[in-house]
């Protein structure tokens, strides 16, 4: 059975559908027709407004007919539809949304006098109207102005029908019981209800007291300040307030902003950007906002409560975009508004920041956190802020005055400059790649600029204040030139070297870009001239030039436009010939670059990173990061979401590498442990190596892959390797620290070179290996190719040939492994004695370690001592004057190529603990093999008359 309540439900639904029929065709429709013209912003505005309050009313209909119709169903089937059925209940809160859009579009046109102005345009018409509004609405007086009669028939009913649920929602709540199923749903709408009604009520205050503001104001305040929307909270003319500094004469509080009016001026705050200090007596509280810090002030304490309450939920309300339901400062959400938020403001003030717009998170008025600065002219930043200013990583874009074209900055930031590492894409399309302190370029940093420049150029190396000083490196590709050396206020100042892509080496003194008194010269062919230059590097004034066959030219010399170079001097040809391996093998830059002086701009930001406890939000500052190029970036702006880790990521990611290194002390998890890092672009040892071998790179690849700086690229790469030891040394001590244990003590230099040596050194030796390993094929040359020659001369011969020409005793010839006639293993044989320690030695070449490169010798030696013992049935070690032969053998057929260059790096290379040892011993024995190859009398298979135990090994 239903109960009476669903009855009269049913009753009141259908009263009030009819009501709503009626007003729509009464009441709206009329008002539509008398809407002002649509041609002024304000007969657009009211427009669209009621068009708004009937779309409302439509719904509102549509949502009664719909309850309408669920009333009816139970109704006629109480026994097949449950009380759950109807719409009242299981969509309450779509009811009640539907509610609340009818009543903000029914404020919004009270807030703005819709009703009265469209009532004025047809008032003869809305006269002869009132007997038909009686219909709607009881209690039309006939006295009363047509827009309150309008404003009764809108609202009315919708009020009287709210009463009517809640009363009987209430009361069905008694009938069903508590132990009902869907007592819950009758209670939960009851409150809904109940809320709007409290919620409504609030509405019409507001928008009736906002309603009567805009008469008290000018038309120009009018302008300014009405929009439909805009509610009144409090007014200062009803409760009195004083606000200092500003001496406001009027203070307005509205839902979405603080209006101070002095005289024509106003001053209108976002409440979304206003923070309310805690009070700091009972007469005064303190209100912040991006520009500008006041005071409320008052005589009377509970008057101040009262603004300071309004204001702290106006903010907490603005801030939620929603109003507070049933009224101001009730619901779920906290009383209090966060002390960090998300807001949008433009700056008016002077200064930087002036006319430009941020938009993202703020902390007590000032930006702080993540967002994004715009200026009017096409600046633009998007980053990190803290108390107000750029600090963190951020990306600015600066438009340039072409089309099309801007400077891009992704740098990190401090206190509102660039500090730290950055990457900067120009216009001009250079790119650079370093550090900034204080907006300028300064530490370590890379500018290059675009292939098809005028004049292509890339400097690798310091920079000071934003100018090029210290040790660096340029090349001019135009000019096929490169410059190591030191600089000063961004020009050539002081010691350097000069490569040309011809092979051309100039050292000497720089002075303003230009190369001034004594200086060497070296050309390809190993000339050599000592004197003085002019400026644009030719031979001017005294000079000596020795020449590759040990001639000297001493004297003046000095050019000619059009004629060439001309000189007056003695030519000396009684000299003897120098050693051509001393006279190709000339080093230049080694002495006047200390090599732990040349890259401390890359050392440096490491060690401070250490020094700091490596604190993950200064990694990337100071040791750099990945982004992706530029063209994507032009595309799109997302670009500004970099291939970065953000920095909660990078202090966890931290945690784990110092962590790996404590649990790998031991040598051999260690080495691993290091192998690791160093792989790794991410782990602090990965970055910092990677920044080495571009130094590296820079200057010894390409142009500068010249002979003459072999000596200079040997010791960098051993400092390179003792640098990252001690890196590796100060990760190893914070780890220490952080886990509260003691640290290491420091090693003595003995200790460190041994782990130099031994850890390190074969890890990042691949790294400038292909580098380093030119500038040794360069350097030994000469050598190599009469080495090779010698090769080409020992490979005609067969085995045994080989063996006899090398006076290699014949009992010690392992021709009986092979299972051949007596003839054939004398004269057909090729390629098959010691065949074992052969392929041994040919392994030489498949590593970049020296240390490796010695254990494959050591395994030749063994390969070719066991060999004979198998020849002669009993273990037997090789005397000196046997090895050296046989030595000579495997490695004329191992026919590796530039051996010479093999040998010097593995002993320019070689850890100093075997100096003296077996592997020092052997190297020496290969040295001799080398050297012996290169003989006249092997390459023309003239057989020395014996081999001499007391030729250097």
């Amino acid at each position: 059975m239903c109960s009476p309540e669903e009855a009269a439900l049913l009753r009141l639904e259908e009263v009030f559908s009819a009501t709503l029929g009626r007003i729509n065709s009464l009441v709206l429709q009329p008002l539509l027709e008398a809407a002002p013209e649509a041609s002024d912003p304000w007969g657009r505005e009211c427009l669209q407004l009621l068009q708004q309050l009937h779309r409302s009313s439509q719904q509102l209909w549509d949502v009664t007919e719909d309850s309408l119709h669920s009333l009816r169903e139970r109704l006629r089937r109480p026994e097949a539809v449950g009380l759950e059925s109807l719409v009242l209940l299981h969509s309450a809160d779509r009811v009640l949304q539907v509610h609340l859009e009818y009543i903000e579009s029914y404020t919004c046109c009270v807030a703005v006098q819709a009703f009265q102005k469209a009532a004025k345009r047809r008032s003869e018409y809305w006269r002869g109207r009132r007997k038909a509004l009686r219909q709607v609405l009881l209690g039309v007086s006939s006295e009363g102005s047509v827009g309150t009669a309008l404003l009764q028939a809108l609202r009315q009913p919708l009020a009287h029908h709210l009463q009517q649920y809640v009363l009987l929602l209430l009361s069905l709540g008694d009938t069903v019981g508590e132990c009902h199923p869907t007592r819950e749903l009758v209670i939960h709408a009851a409150g809904l209800f109940g809320d709007l009604q409290s919620f409504m009520r609030q509405e019409l205050d507001q928008a009736t007291a906002t309603q009567a503001l805009w008469p008290t104001l000018s038309s120009r305040l009018r302008d300014v300040l009405c929009t439909p929307t805009r509610r009144l909270l409090q007014d200062s003319q009803d409760v009195p307030v004083t606000v200092t500094p500003l001496r406001a004469e009027r203070v307005l509080l509205f839902d979405d902003a603080l209006v101070l009016l002095q005289g024509h001026n106003i001053h209108t705050f976002d409440l979304k950007l206003v923070w309310v200090e805690p009070e700091q007596d009972r007469c005064t509280f303190h209100l912040l906002t991006p520009e500008e810090e006041f005071s409320f002030c008052s005589k009377d304490p509970q008057g101040l409560v009262v603004w300071q309450w309004k204001v702290t939920q106006a903010v907490c309300q603005a801030l939620r975009e929603k109003k507070d339901f049933p009224v101001l400062g009730a619901g779920l959400e906290p009383s209090e508004p966060p002390t960090c938020r998300c807001g949008a403001y433009t700056f008016r003030a002077e200064g930087r920041f002036c006319q430009a717009t941020y938009e993202g998170e703020w902390y007590w008025g000032r930006p702080h956190g993540k967002g994004t600065l715009k200026w009017p002219d096409g600046r633009n930043h998007v980053g990190d802020f803290c108390q107000g200013l750029e600090h963190g990583f951020g990306i600015r874009l600066v438009p340039q005055a072409s089309e099309d074209k801007f400077d891009c900055y992704k740098c990190h930031w401090q206190e509102g400059s660039m500090c730290g590492y950055g990457i900067c894409e120009y216009s001009t399309s250079e790119v650079y790649k370093g550090y900034f302190q204080e907006g300028l370029r300064h530490g370590f940093g890379v500018l290059e600029s675009a292939p098809q420049a005028p004049r292509p150029l890339r400097y690798t190396g310091h920079w000071e204040r934003g100018q090029r000083s210290g040790y660096g490196v340029e090349e001019d590709r135009d000019r096929g030139e490169r410059y190591i050396g030191m600089w000063q206020a961004d020009q050539r100042h002081g010691p350097g070297v000069m490569v040309t892509q011809a092979g051309v080496c100039y050292q000497g003194t720089f002075q303003a870009d230009k190369m001034v008194g004594p200086g060497i010269l070296l050309s390809d062919d190993d000339s050599l001239y000592e004197g003085t230059f002019s400026r644009d590097l030719t031979l001017v004034g005294k000079g000596k030039v020795t020449f590759p066959n040990g001639f000297t030219l001493e004297g003046s010399f000095g050019s000619v436009s059009g004629r060439g170079l001309h000189t007056q001097g003695v030519l000396d040809t009684a000299a003897l010939p120098p050693d051509p391996s001393s006279t190709c093998k000339r080093q230049l830059g080694q002495g006047i670059f200390p090599v732990e002086s040349r890259w401390q701009g890359v050392y440096g930001p490491f060690r401070d990173f250490v020094r700091a406890g490596c604190p993950g939000d200064l990694r990337e500052a100071l040791l750099g990061f990945h982004v992706q190029s530029s063209r994507e970036l032009r595309k799109s702006q997302e670009y500004l979401c970099c291939e970065r880790t953000c920095p909660e990521d990078q202090a966890g990611r931290m945690e784990d590498f110092l962590e790996e290194l404590l649990q790998h002390r031991e040598p051999e998890a260690l080495q691993q442990c290091l192998r690791k890092a160093l792989s790794n672009s991410l782990h602090p040892l990965g970055k910092l190596l990677r920044t080495l071998m571009l130094t590296f790179q820079a200057t010894y690849a390409g142009i500068g892959a010249n002979k003459h700086l072999q000596g200079l690229a040997q010791e960098e790469v051993k400092q390179h390797a003792q640098e990252l030891w001690a890196a590796y040394r100060g990760l190893l001590q914070v780890a220490l620290q952080r886990k509260g244990q003691a640290p290491e003590e420091d090693e003595d230099a003995e200790t460190r070179d041994l782990q130099v040596h031994s850890l390190v050194l074969p890890l990042v030796l691949p790294s400038f290996y292909a580098e380093l390993f030119t500038l040794y094929l360069l350097l030994h040359e000469r050598e190599d190719s009469l080495y090779s020659q010698g090769i080409t001369s020992l490979s005609l011969f067969p085995d045994t040939k080989l063996l006899e020409f090398l006076d290699v005793q014949k009992h010690l010839w392992p021709l009986k492994d092979l299972t051949l006639t007596t003839n054939q293993r004398y004269s057909l044989v090729r390629d098959k004695c010691f065949l074992s320690a052969t392929e041994c030695l040919q392994k030489m070449i498949t590593t970049v370690d020296p240390r490796e490169k010695l254990e494959v010798l050591e395994k030749t030696y063994e390969e070719i001592e066991a060999t004979v013992s198998r020849v002669l049935g009993r273990q037997h070690k090789l005397p000196m004057d046997d090895l050296l032969p046989l030595l000579i053998y495997v490695v004329s057929r191992a026919q590796i190529q530039h051996l010479g260059a093999e040998i010097h790096l593995i002993r320019d290379l070689m850890d100093p603990l075997h100096t003296g040892g077996l592997y020092d011993f052997l190297l020496t024995a290969l040295e001799s093999c080398y050297e012996h190859i290169q003989k006249e009398d092997m390459r023309l298979h003239r057989l020395p008359s014996r081999w001499s135990c007391r030729e250097p090994w």
